[in-house]
């Protein structure tokens, strides 16, 4: 990456873990993609549930040439985000898929969809 990774803990304690798995998913996009210009990942407990524990909320940022890319993980979506693990492996998942799309895009490639050929 050109500029360095932003890592932004909101509601949580630090955590050396957490960041360097982030660290971590952050090279494996940058491996996707080279030109990444910067990355910002906010991790942030959203509430203190007694009963089912906090909710997790995980977004991330990423500008590239012409274009910012954010993928969203929030706990109202998929009620799996009391774990925080899974709710940075899934944003970081959701935003590799739209850096496949953005680097396929400005490349020219076009999908084609399988038996989309028309009236025989």
């Amino acid at each position: 990456m050109h500029l360095p990774l932003q890592i932004t803990f909101r509601n949580i304690e630090h955590s050396d873990a957490l960041e360097a798995k982030v660290r971590e998913r952050a090279d494996d996009l940058d491996h996707c993609y080279g030109r990444i210009m910067s990355c910002r990942v906010i991790i942030e407990a959203l509430h203190k549930h007694h009963r089912n524990g906090n909710q997790f909320h995980v977004r991330i940022d990423l500008t590239v040439p012409e274009a910012e890319l954010i993928a969203n993980r929030e706990p109202d979506e998929h009620h799996a985000y009391t774990d925080v693990h899974v709710a940075i492996r899934d944003a970081f998942d959701a935003m590799r898929r739209q850096l496949e799309d953005y680097a396929q895009r400005e490349r020219g490639e076009v999908k084609t969809h399988v038996g989309a050929m028309g009236p025989a």
